[in-house]
């Protein structure tokens, strides 16, 4: 399982970057059961669902504080600040981590709504 990554350098310029998720077996979680397979655990403060009308675009800006968003349906486009875009569409998990410096733009790209689930996280 990937992540995508958003993040500011110290220039302050936004970047993506592909991280892998690492699983470990873990045999006694649910009681006589197979085994299952779990990431770390993170710590995070709130979620929030959001809708994002078709055809909306946000100029650009930082995140308001580190997010991971989880994209559920429809598709978007983010730009980071370095000049690379990515597609979002359903499955797409992102850390957004760029809270600093010109940050990124996205727009949405479908003719439906976007859904996600936000999930903020500590500093």
């Amino acid at each position: 399982m990937k992540l995508l990554r958003l993040f500011a350098d110290d220039q302050g310029e936004s970047h993506f970057e592909d991280v892998e998720i690492p699983f470990e077996e873990v045999d006694d979680y649910f009681k006589d059961t197979p085994p299952v397979l779990f990431s770390s655990f993170k710590p995070a403060d709130t979620y929030g669902f959001e809708r994002v009308p078709p055809g909306w675009v946000g100029d650009w800006h930082p995140a308001p504080q580190r997010v991971l968003a989880i994209y559920l349906s429809g598709e978007l486009e983010i730009q980071a600040s370095d000049g690379e875009i990515r597609p979002i569409g359903p499955g797409t998990i992102l850390l957004a981590e760029d809270t600093t410096g010109k940050g990124h733009r996205n727009r949405v790209t479908s003719s439906t709504e976007l859904e996600m689930v936000f999930v903020t996280l500590p500093d």
